[in-house]
């Protein structure tokens, strides 16, 4: 028996996903070097039946200088099931692109942890919109 295929949509949260940093990436690693959550902040299906991803990294160190990112509130914290006591942020000034059904990474049983409320995710999809116009943001996972 077959698992059925992950169901992933914008605004879910994935517990532990290999993210790869810019940085990293541009050092010439191609491995994310621990797993952490993750915001599936744009999710795309095409004609022919794959699943684009833009994936967002959330950390609970606060953001460097060269980096953009919108600290989460502490609501949306314990909605997506972080330690309630901690702070934390989603990049926006760079994303993982991913394609599910390709994925060396996304495989079952990672089910989406929670979900971000749509006003904030609302948020977090305008700060990224600009990135995404330039692609200069965008690591490659496939």
């Amino acid at each position: 028996m077959t698992a059925a295929p992950i169901q992933i949509v914008s605004g879910d949260v994935l517990p532990a996903y290999p993210y790869l940093w810019l940085w990293q990436r541009d050092r010439g690693e191609e491995a994310g070097r621990k797993e952490r959550p993750v915001c599936v902040a744009i999710v795309a299906r095409d004609g022919g039946g794959l699943t684009h991803l833009a994936i967002l990294a959330i950390s609970g160190t606060p953001p460097n200088a060269d980096q953009k990112a919108i600290e989460l509130p502490a609501l949306e914290i314990r909605r997506i099931g972080l330690r309630a006591q901690d702070r934390a942020w989603i990049v926006v000034s760079e994303y993982n692109y991913d394609c599910l059904e390709r994925s060396f990474v996304l495989e079952p049983p990672r089910e989406p942890l929670k979900r971000l409320s749509p006003g904030f995710l609302k948020v977090v999809a305008q700060a990224l919109r600009p990135v995404m116009a330039t692609a200069a943001g965008r690591v490659d996972r496939v």
